[in-house]
């Protein structure tokens, strides 16, 4: 697999070119939008994957130190200027609140709770999302089918692991998990409150500029956990390939090629729609548990996936439509 990163390389290459575009061409919008959905759906496995050789600090060190010097150097290759102090100052709040604090905390309360259950419990995002961008009220909370959509959406969730959330309250849930979970509010809040600095504080530069310089800045933001709680105990020797091979799969395709996508469609779409992410991750990360990890899906669960897709159709169909009434000269 190490080898055939180079194979990526043109596809990369291709990504960072349209990505730093501002036009919002449909087959980009829906390159960007399924790679989100699929690629960060799959992340919560690799992520556990990544833990069984990595420490939580480590890890997020790695990925977004090593993906934001890849994207900066490929900047500083291509010519393009990367020290502006506004984008720069811009990128660190927005690094910080979405990589450090929505991510980190994901790595971290996935030592205690499965990567499926983290996925249900970050799916409360489009509510925040909703909530927290004021610009967007009018429009969203006139918008029957996209409220609809949210709503739908989240009682998808529920059903889909409405077992898992009964157990963890009412059966062996303890004291860890219920810290777990708060913190994966918190986190919550912090990716959407990220993600609408980024959306109405846009980089002058290019989109592979300012990603770059919010995952290095997020990367080093890991070290000081790392010296301090971590380092001592790491054996590099004991890491397995398996948990290598999970850290370059979240550095190239979780940080690099989805990270990227989310960070443009914020740009050139309603955050409201760009929020359905959340909704659909978990649907992959149910999938990755029933193939990989021997686990069953009943009759309630496969019908909470169905509502889920159904609420994001609802949720883009409105938006479409809207943007089709809108007439620019």
């Amino acid at each position: 697999m190490i080898c055939n990163l180079h194979t990526f390389a043109p596809a990369f290459r291709f990504y960072f070119t349209m990505t730093n575009k501002t036009s919002s061409s449909t087959f980009l919008v829906v390159l960007s939008f399924a790679t989100v959905y699929v690629v960060w759906g799959s992340t919560y496995f690799f992520i556990l994957m990544a833990l069984k050789g990595f420490t939580p600090f480590l890890m997020g060190a790695l990925r977004f130190l090593i993906a934001g010097i890849l994207m900066l150097g490929w900047c500083l290759i291509k010519g393009e200027k990367l020290f502006v102090i506004k984008d720069i100052k811009h990128a660190a709040i927005s690094g910080l609140l979405m990589l450090f604090g929505g991510t980190g905390v994901v790595i971290w309360v996935e030592q205690v709770l499965p990567s499926a259950f983290v996925a249900i419990l970050v799916s409360s995002a489009p509510i925040w999302f909703v909530l927290m961008d004021k610009p967007q009220w009018k429009a969203t909370f006139s918008n029957r089918s996209a409220m609809s959509g949210l709503i739908i959406g989240f009682i998808g969730i529920v059903l889909l692991f409405g077992e898992k959330v009964s157990t963890l309250f009412y059966g062996s849930g303890n004291h860890a998990e219920i810290v777990a979970m708060l913190l994966l509010m918190f986190g919550s809040l912090c990716w959407t409150a990220g993600s609408l600095y980024s959306k109405y504080r846009p980089s002058s530069g290019s989109n592979t500029v300012n990603v770059g310089w919010q995952m290095l800045i997020a990367g080093i933001a890991f070290l000081p956990g790392f010296f301090w709680r971590e380092a001592s105990n790491v054996n590099w020797k004991s890491i397995s390939i398996d948990a290598w091979l999970s850290l370059l799969y979240l550095i190239f395709f979780g940080s690099i090629a989805a990270y990227t996508a989310y960070i443009w469609l914020l740009k050139v779409r309603p955050s409201a729609q760009v929020s359905t992410y959340a909704y659909v991750n978990p649907v992959v990360a149910v999938l990755l548990g029933v193939i990989f990890g021997g686990e069953i899906i009943s009759f309630a669960q496969i019908f909470g996936l169905i509502i889920i897709l159904a609420s994001v159709l609802m949720i883009n169909l409105a938006k479409y439509s809207a943007s089709k009434k809108t007439v620019v000269p």
